[in-house]
């Protein structure tokens, strides 16, 4: 078999993979269940692999993720529910119909109506993706996605996957619970919540609850997450970026070591502080 720029050639090697005869022992032992941490791995390379601006590992990345899809949409054709091209004819006909000012027939082309057009639609498939669920509850279902029992009316948060990183699931509850009102108006009552919640885990520590200190702490991440909402930061974003900066300056002060011949394992804390510092400065010099 020879490589090829048609997905159709990718469709055939999963197959082949897939087979139980002559396929590869491993592909043929996974399941959805298996394959989905896979998924989630290569999609947070393809955003370093953006992060880091190298084209050559993006495009091996997509391709990687791309593998996902494949995968995944192989193991639902096996099981009789739906093949890769019914993803496909899926997503094209949601892109479609969400986007009417440029394949229908309404005529507002401004980027604040398109925001409001694509909310509105997504509110109607949302609404139409419950409906659909239930009815498969109610008949049995074909055992995925028949969550939902026959006859209970969708909640407001359901529509949230709950394997999202913590800080970007607390960010997507909140703006789903903000669109009916429950939302802070102001940014003193979220700052006075921030003091609560931080009290709170203080007195937790006090006591030495370790079963408290995490609830509490995490009262006090949920609303530090609703600071960043409120002014308009995406926490996620905002971690990743003091990470990325940690990491520079820790690198900075081991190099530092390294070429003075000696090692972070025999530094001080003062002498690993003053590099930091100096990293830092760096930093701070450097144009932007």
């Amino acid at each position: 078999m020879q490589p090829s720029r048609d997905i159709a050639r990718l469709i055939e090697i999963m197959a082949a993979l897939r087979n139980p005869d002559g396929g590869c022992p491993w592909d043929v032992e996974q399941s959805f269940e298996t394959i989905a941490p896979y998924t989630i791995e290569e999609a947070y390379e393809v955003a370093d692999a953006i992060e880091r601006r190298d084209a050559e590992d993006l495009r091996e990345e997509l391709g990687d993720l791309l593998l996902q899809v494949v995968y995944h949409a192989r193991l639902a054709e096996e099981k009789g529910l739906f093949r890769f091209e019914d993803v496909v004819e899926g997503i094209t006909q949601k892109m479609i119909r969400r986007h009417p000012h440029v394949f229908g027939d309404e005529t507002a082309r401004s980027a604040r109506s398109a925001k409001g057009q694509w909310e509105r639609i997504k509110a109607e498939e949302r609404a139409e993706k419950a409906a659909a669920r239930q009815a498969r509850a109610a008949s049995g279902g074909d055992g995925w996605g028949a969550t939902a029992l026959a006859g209970a009316s969708p909640l407001l948060l359901d529509g949230v996957p709950s394997n999202f990183p913590a800080l970007t699931l607390a960010l997507k509850v909140q703006e789903r619970a903000a669109r009916v009102g429950f939302d802070w108006d102001a940014a003193a009552p979220i700052h006075a919540k921030i003091a609560e919640e931080f009290a709170e885990f203080d007195g937790a520590l006090t006591e030495g609850d370790a079963d408290a200190m995490e609830d509490e702490f995490g009262d006090l991440l949920f609303s530090l997450v609703n600071l960043a909402r409120y002014h308009g930061l995406d926490p996620e974003k905002a971690l990743r970026r003091c990470i990325l900066k940690f990491r520079s300056r820790f690198n900075h002060i081991e190099e530092s070591l390294v070429a003075r011949g000696a090692s972070l394992e025999a530094a001080s804390l003062d002498e690993m502080e003053a590099l930091w510092v100096e990293a830092k400065r760096k930093a701070q010099a450097v144009p932007v």
